[in-house]
């Protein structure tokens, strides 16, 4: 069995760089069931950017019957439209984020990053 000298003197020889430990946390909203976290929220900039829940979709390698399933869970479960859909035509439809999802997402990302640097704070005080 090793002693504490010879593990400290292994670790010291190593020629593995190490990595600084950070933090990582994960915000998501919860009820019953998860409704909002990192995914929906960067679905709603995506469709915010490209005025499509397709296009939005697409960029995230997600189905859009998947895409359709997490903002109908996310809106039921907030009790407000996050998005608008408008039917196609010739052109297709397109969707575009309502005050209140454009609001969601401004005040998750806020919540995530305050999250971030709190969760810092506290790994600082009590790890180093």
């Amino acid at each position: 069995m090793k002693n504490e000298k010879s593990m400290e003197k292994e670790l010291e020889s190593d020629s593995v760089v190490m990595e600084p430990t950070r933090v990582r946390v994960k915000l998501t909203l919860h009820k019953q069931e998860r409704f909002f976290g990192p995914g929906i929220c960067e679905l709603l900039e995506k469709i915010d950017e490209n005025g499509s829940i397709q296009s939005a979709a697409k960029q995230m390698e997600m189905s859009y019957t998947k895409a359709w399933k997490i903002l109908n869970r996310a809106e039921k479960a907030m009790g407000r439209r996050l998005i608008v859909r408008l039917n196609g035509g010739k052109s297709g439809g397109s969707s575009v984020l309502t005050d209140e999802g454009r609001a969601a997402v401004k005040a998750f990302r806020t919540m995530e990053q305050k999250l971030q640097e709190e969760s810092e704070r506290l790994y600082n005080e009590y790890w180093k």
